[in-house]
């Protein structure tokens, strides 16, 4: 054998594959595969009108998620099919390697699951949301379909550079890093944002619910991702972050109703008679449930005999309101009652004294 020789190792094409020209048959190859994605969109359309009818909502996610790309993946295949018989020009033979069409195949994939993920939960997740009065859930809902979408797309570029062999290690390193810079500067946001997630998963309060966190007592107005808006007594809109009430005591005084139990301490002087005291505020608590109605008259009020205090014989008139938001102007109505009808039945209300008693030598 001569040492000039050289031995061709590429693989070639035959111009011809049963008396029929390679580039001939990658037309007709091509050309049954528009006809089948036409066919196969037009499937597609008829299933969707289909699953419009049936009640259940994942048969149309699932056909709109599969519908287009599945045609798409048809024109890929057959231009890839009519690629293998197809005579190309030199230097164009990497266009047949299939790792390229591995990639494409992932795009599609790819492609499929964001649609039912996006899909699944913009039905599901706002047919959840939708019975509920916060905001906070469709922030959730609107933040999981971006979070959802860049992540599958994110996981698909990895699956395409590993199928081109292209080294993922640094890309890897740099998101790692990029990543645990951002959570180190976003820390208190992050910590905002999840608490806000529990506060949407846990429920502890709603929309216009009065609460008390800390020293703060409010209707809530805003529930967003990151802080609670409280609206005050005061008419003050007070800020209050999501991290701090997930870590803190909430009183919520609309739950598991309005009704709310206002208690009202009385004093009167020592030398008064407890029994006619206790008649009077009763008397006071029914006059007052009927004459208001966000005062109840049932459950029963109540008086009670508390303790002889340092200057005054001490008792509590227990009633309950409707309404949580007109505790004050429960006391009031009963503080007026009591004042006039003291009054009237001569009953002294106490005062501050001490008794100096003196001892000769």
């Amino acid at each position: 054998m001569s040492t000039g020789t050289v031995l061709n190792t590429t693989p070639t094409v035959p111009s011809e594959i049963f008396g029929i020209s390679g580039n001939f048959l990658a037309v007709i190859i091509v050309l049954a595969g528009v006809v089948i994605a036409i066919v196969m969109f037009l499937i597609v359309r008829w299933l969707e009108k289909k699953a419009d009818a049936t009640a259940s909502q994942i048969d149309d996610i699932i056909i709109a998620s599969i519908g287009t790309p599945a045609v798409i993946a048809v024109l890929v295949i057959s231009v890839f099919a009519a690629l293998q018989v197809a005579s190309l020009p030199s230097g164009l033979e990497w266009i047949v390697e299939s790792r390229y069409f591995d990639a494409i195949y992932v795009i599609i994939g790819a492609w499929i699951v964001s649609g039912f993920v996006y899909n699944f939960i913009s039905i599901y997740g706002s047919r959840v949301v939708g019975e509920t009065e916060s905001d906070i859930d469709d922030r959730m809902i609107a933040l999981a379909l971006v979070v959802s979408k860049y992540l599958i797309w994110f996981v698909a570029f990895l699956l395409i550079l590993g199928i081109l062999e292209i080294d993922i290690t640094p890309f890897l390193a740099a998101a790692g890093i990029i990543g645990l810079a951002f959570a180190l500067a976003a820390q208190d946001i992050l910590s905002n944002f999840f608490g806000g997630a529990i506060i949407a998963v846990d429920k502890p309060f709603k929309l216009h619910d009065r609460i008390k966190i800390n020293e703060y007592i409010g209707d809530v107005v805003h529930v967003g991702p990151r802080s609670t808006r409280l609206k005050t007594l005061d008419n003050q809109i007070i800020t209050i972050p999501n991290s701090t009430i997930t870590n803190s005591f909430v009183v919520n005084y609309a739950m598991p109703d309005t009704r709310l139990k206002v208690r009202i301490p009385i004093g009167v002087a020592y030398g008064t008679e407890v029994s006619t005291v206790k008649r009077i505020l009763k008397e006071i608590a029914r006059e007052l449930s009927e004459s208001i109605p966000y005062i109840m008259a049932d459950p029963e009020p109540a008086v009670y005999f508390l303790e002889f205090g340092t200057s005054s014989l001490n008792f509590q008139l227990v009633l309950w309101t409707s309404d949580v938001t007109k505790i004050w102007e429960v006391q009031d109505a009963v503080n007026m009652l009591i004042a006039k009808r003291f009054a009237e039945e001569k009953i002294e209300l106490p005062f501050p004294q001490m008794d100096v008693h003196l001892k000769e030598s």
